[in-house]
């Protein structure tokens, strides 16, 4: 029996659409942990901030709660899901109204650890 060694961070009222998240999130998955840190510091989305704050509490999960070594980490799952969504109506023509919507996301990052054998191989 294979022990679990992933660890999960949530990050649950973004505000901003499901589509603009997976952007960077599709950047990041599979790298290490410290390669994506500095790699969210550089990106120009507004959004990264969210996502590298969301990185961070997986990452301190994992060194606090699992004693994982933080240089063996690498983002195993990354996605986004949908949360609530705002509902606005913005006066139209004629005495109509449309409605705006401005929906909340949900980051889900896990983390796995990697270890390295001795003969250099990985598992």
């Amino acid at each position: 029996m294979q022990k679990n060694n992933t660890v999960k961070a949530i990050n649950k009222n973004v505000r901003s659409s499901q589509r603009k998240i997976s952007l960077v999130l599709d950047h990041i998955r599979g790298k290490k942990v410290g390669i994506v840190l500095k790699d969210l510091e550089f990106i120009r989305k507004k959004i990264s901030l969210d996502i590298s704050k969301t990185v961070k509490s997986a990452l301190a999960n994992a060194e606090n709660n699992k004693q994982y070594d933080i240089d063996n980490l690498f983002i195993k799952e990354a996605y986004v899901g949908k949360s609530l969504v705002m509902k606005r109506f913005r006066p139209r023509a004629k005495g109509r109204a449309s409605p705006i919507k401005k929906p909340f996301s949900r980051i889900t990052i896990v983390l796995s650890e990697k270890k390295e054998a001795k003969d250099g191989s990985k598992n």
